[in-house]
């Protein structure tokens, strides 16, 4: 049997888009190509044939698998040349696939699927995170997975004030917008955003240009649907069943009611609790037939009790109202050894941020398939302890969840961090949930905000985040600011918006069903804006600037510009100046091919030492000034002068003395410090020195020679005739001292 490829090509923003199938992976449910420009990823669907027990959520697994052979690179440590666990970037491109899809499968599936997403061409422009979800689509259309796509993604960027769909990777570094919107035909499905504090009203725009864009994407997945598209087949689903919801209702919907409605989580949770055990108890001896329904019957029963209450009288399960905020309370200071921290409390959801200043050489390198030799300085770290939540689970390696919210708080920071020359400083905030009641990730960002201005980071403007939620009953919505765990549990929508007072800077947004309307997403960005000026406006009671002075107990910095041809001067023959540097002041010294050098030490006095040191090195001496020198060694008729780290000169027996001397040994030795006037500097950068002072010429001797007593010259001999006063003329062996 050959292979019968079909395909599907569109041009999408000056770029052909093609999707083929047919080729590859025969044996998986589902299988695609999807090629833009040179970038070309291979996706497969699976599923199970059988329903996974003992689960009460769809197992849907989302890989990204970033084969380096993709960029013409040899991947890991020369002792073991294979890939290693996903990447930071790896995981959060699944999750934005996962996010994109998992509102479209069958309520209640049970069964395993599995993406998989595998690098085949990185051309270094086209991002992969979008050919991998549009071939996620592609590959369950076809499939015989159920599935209520397909669905479509494009980016938008901002650049010059001008709106680009999927600007390239080079583009979207001088972007002020960073958008991925997925969407349906007629909804928006998920979106994700990074954005220098672009307004509410430009996002919305942006956005709904997105939608309008990524319409012919789904046009041609429906092409090849109807060309190759296999027939769906059935899921056994677990499913709310109508006699026990009536019964759930009928007999308990009072407890349900009088548990849910308590303001505090814990005494929520317990009440709640103790209701399931005796609905479960009692439902399973009478309809022991229905057993696997009987939770998600009470479940739904406990939505629908929920969602009523909110929708028709405005309360939600805490007494607030829809638009209210809990007590919002922040701390900084805590920690008496950081070099900055952040204690945000909002409602029973508490994160302690603590900040970390670093070197440059601190930055953290990034695996990436679009660039090599990537690096970050500016990080955010988040940790979901079990004693958050009051539960007890051994600790494992950062989950996907703890990577993404990490992420998601960190573009939501980036915006406002000072770049290098600013603050020559990698920056590294950590998150601790120490107590979770929802929206954890948006109150990691007001912490974050705390630490960094505690810590003296001069961001350009303070950053706060909410999430607002989403009820429904008998087709009427309702959105929830600042929704708490319950809320996100049973609501349709959680959608993290954060931003300083000048607009947003960072968009998640998850949803449960299937698609969000523009006139929901306009209402949410003005309910999120509202909360958000209402949180800044608290934690700038506590701090409202950066700090004046980093930590004591933080490194200093000093940045030094220099000449891109005296580097070699700085560096010494072998290292030689740069470890003497280091070794005296307990710096670390950084030098960049453009001439800047990094100089990092403990203290302020070490790293100005340092500084100093590195302007002696590359300081050229000035014909006519003065310097105090070193002498370090000696010829036979001049020493050599060390008047600056690096830069001797040599000055010659004459300069120092008008006497005759049997050599310069008798007149300096190693070690001795001398004050020394540079006199010239030849063509070969050679420096003649002379003293400072011109020696003194020896005084005159006015007194008349004595006359030397002589004998009567015997015969033969011949006399020299001279005058009485004037001394025999000496030669140059009798000068001495």
């Amino acid at each position: 049997m050959g292979i019968q490829a079909v395909s599907e090509t569109i041009e999408l923003a000056g770029r052909e888009l093609t999707i083929e199938t047919g080729t590859l992976a025969p044996q998986a449910n589902g299988a695609v190509t999807v090629r833009y420009g040179d970038s070309m990823a291979l996706v497969t669907a699976v599923a199970s044939e059988e329903v996974r027990e003992d689960i009460d959520f769809f197992p849907l697994m989302v890989d990204f698998e970033a084969r380096m052979y993709a960029a013409g690179r040899i991947p890991g440590h020369r002792f073991h040349r294979r890939e290693g666990p996903p990447s930071t970037i790896a995981i959060l491109t699944a999750r934005l696939i996962d996010r994109s899809l998992r509102p479209l499968f069958p309520k209640g599936a049970l069964n395993d699927v599995q993406i998989i997403v595998t690098a085949l061409s990185s051309d270094a422009e086209n991002h992969l995170d979008l050919p991998g979800l549009i071939g996620a689509s592609a590959a369950l259309c076809i499939s015989d997975i159920p599935f209520f796509g397909p669905v479509a993604a494009v980016r938008v960027g901002i650049i010059d004030g001008q709106f680009v769909i999927n600007p390239t990777y080079r583009q979207l570094q001088e972007s002020a917008l960073d958008l991925v919107v997925t969407g349906m035909r007629d909804a928006v499905v998920m979106i994700e955003a990074s954005a220098k504090q672009v307004p509410e009203e430009q996002m919305l725009q942006a956005i709904k240009l997105a939608h309008e864009a990524l319409q012919p994407i789904l046009d041609m997945q429906e092409r090849l649907r109807e060309k190759v598209g296999k027939p769906k087949r059935e899921f056994v689903v677990c499913v709310a069943h109508p006699d026990l919801v009536q019964v759930i209702r009928d007999r308990y919907g009072d407890a349900i009611r009088n548990a849910m409605f308590k303001p505090d989580k814990v005494e929520r949770n317990s009440a709640m609790d103790e209701v399931q055990r005796q609905l479960n108890e009692e439902l399973t001896q009478e309809f022991p037939e229905l057993i696997d329904a009987i939770k998600p019957s009470y479940e739904l029963v406990l939505k629908e009790i929920m969602c009523q209450r909110i929708i028709l009288e405005k309360v939600r399960p805490d007494g607030r109202k829809p638009t209210d905020i809990r007590p919002v309370s922040c701390r900084v200071g805590i920690s008496p050894r950081v070099h900055g921290s952040g204690l945000f409390m909002r409602g029973e959801t508490q994160v302690l941020t603590i900040a970390t200043l670093g070197a440059t050489t601190d930055e953290m390198w990034v695996d990436s398939l679009m660039e090599e030799d990537v690096t970050k300085r500016f990080m955010h770290q988040y940790n979901f302890p079990p004693y958050s939540t009051g539960e007890v689970k051994p600790l494992r390696a950062p989950s996907r969840r703890e990577v993404g919210h990490g992420a998601l708080a960190e573009r939501a920071l980036e915006a406002v961090i000072p770049d290098e020359e600013t603050f020559p400083y990698t920056i590294r905030l950590v998150t601790e949930v120490l107590s979770s009641n929802g929206s954890t990730s948006m109150a990691s960002v007001c912490g974050g905000t705390l630490a960094l201005m505690d810590a003296a980071v001069p961001i350009s403007a303070p950053v706060a985040g909410i999430s607002i939620g989403l009820v429904s009953y008998n087709g009427q919505d309702e959105l929830l600011t600042d929704i708490q765990g319950i809320e996100d549990a049973y609501g349709e929508m959680d959608f993290k918006i954060a931003g300083t007072h000048h607009g947003i800077t960072a968009i998640q947004l998850d949803l449960k069903r299937h698609g969000l309307a523009f006139n929901l997403i306009e209402e949410a960005f003005a309910r999120a804006r509202a909360a958000r000026l209402y949180i800044l406006d608290t934690m700038a009671q506590v701090i409202d600037k950066p700090r004046a002075e980093i930590s004591p107990y933080a490194p200093r910095i000093k940045v030094v510009h220099i000449s891109p041809d005296k580097i070699g001067d700085l560096i010494g023959p072998r290292g030689k100046h740069l470890k003497q540097i280091e070794t005296e002041t307990d710096a670390k010294i950084e030098v960049e091919s453009d001439g800047t050098v990094y100089i990092t030490c403990p203290d302020l006095e070490r790293a100005l030492r340092a500084e100093q040191m590195v302007q002696e090195f590359v300081k050229e001496p000035t014909v006519g000034e003065v310097y105090k020198g070193r002498v370090t060694r000696l010829g036979p008729s001049y020493a050599f002068v060390e008047i600056m780290p690096g830069k001797e000169g040599f000055i010659h027996v004459r300069d120092l003395t008008t006497q005759r001397v049997p050599s310069i040994a008798s007149l300096l030795k190693v070690g001795d410090e001398i004050e020394v006037r540079v006199e010239s500097v030849d063509e070969m950068g050679r420096i003649k020195l002379v003293l400072k002072e011109p020696p003194e010429p020896p005084p005159l001797d006015l007194q008349p020679a004595t006359p030397r007593r002589t004998s009567a010259p015997r015969r033969g001999t011949r006399t020299h005739h001279s005058s009485r006063y004037s001394p025999r003329t000496p030669r140059r062996h009798d000068h001495r001292e």
